[in-house]
């Protein structure tokens, strides 16, 4: 009976996992950083190649935004996840441009209060 709930906790676990980076992926794929700037906090660290701030959710945003409109999506696929010793999920995914240029995205979420926030968001070049 016990290990019957560890599996169910586990499952239930990895899906809400999935689920948040779930939705990120598809927003990524269609070039939506109003999709992903819904699980922006008030403040992220962003960075898109050589630039690396904090910046604000609405600012994050329209920098996120215009990578994806000179850079659309070809592909996009999470290459590894997991979640570290403090509890903060992370992802790794690659991205092919349209035209063909790679790149690897970072995707560090934290836990605030009840509710989950992108913390880190980092493209780069390949």
């Amino acid at each position: 009976m016990k290990t019957l709930i560890f599996a169910c906790l586990i499952s239930i676990t990895t899906d809400l996992n999935a689920d948040i980076f779930e939705s990120i992926s598809k927003a990524i794929k269609t070039g939506s950083a109003k999709d992903i700037s819904q699980y922006f906090n008030y403040s992220v660290d962003l960075t898109i190649l050589s630039n690396e701030e904090v910046y604000s959710k609405v600012h994050a945003e329209q920098l996120l935004q215009d990578f994806f409109s000179k850079n659309p999506c070809k592909s996009f696929s999470i290459i590894h996840n997991g979640v570290s010793k403090e509890g903060a999920k992370f992802a790794i995914g690659k991205f092919i441009a349209a035209n063909g240029a790679s790149y690897r995205i970072y995707v560090l979420i934290k836990q605030n209060g009840s509710a989950e926030f992108i913390q880190e968001f980092r493209i780069e070049k390949e």
